[in-house]
């Protein structure tokens, strides 16, 4: 097992930043890895689950651990097959923008090989 953390920081307010996360609508306008999330919920919340659809079409389920939207942070993990991750993204204040942060814990080939894609997204949720 592994852990991995990556950031980005952007110009994006840190408002704006959190409710790309809690609007479940528009993960895949920041996360190009996303075509579709199914869930019966649209707003991020503790207990939720669903599936992620990549652009690949692979379906990956998750269940939502817990969500802070006053110091927003929030954890949930993910499964496909026998391979699960937990993932932890975070929000903070950085100057006239924010910074974000996403600690994953897994197989450390798998977190190795998604912390490209990750960054990626995060660069994009941080923009204006």
């Amino acid at each position: 097992m592994g852990r991995l953390t990556v950031h980005a920081t952007g110009p994006a307010r840190p408002e704006t930043v959190w409710q790309r996360y809690a609007c479940i609508d528009r993960w895949a306008s920041w996360s190009p890895q996303i075509r579709a999330v199914r869930t019966p919920d649209r707003r991020l919340a503790s207990g939720m689950c669903g599936t992620v659809e990549s652009i690949a079409g692979i379906r990956v389920a998750f269940t939502v651990e817990h969500v802070d939207h006053d110091h927003r942070t929030w954890t949930w993990r993910v499964r496909l097959g026998p391979t699960r991750l937990r993932l932890h993204h975070n929000v903070r204040a950085h100057g006239r923008g924010s910074t974000t942060g996403l600690t994953m814990e897994g197989p450390r080939p798998v977190i190795l090989a998604y912390a490209p894609l990750a960054r990626l997204a995060l660069r994009r949720l941080v923009r204006p």
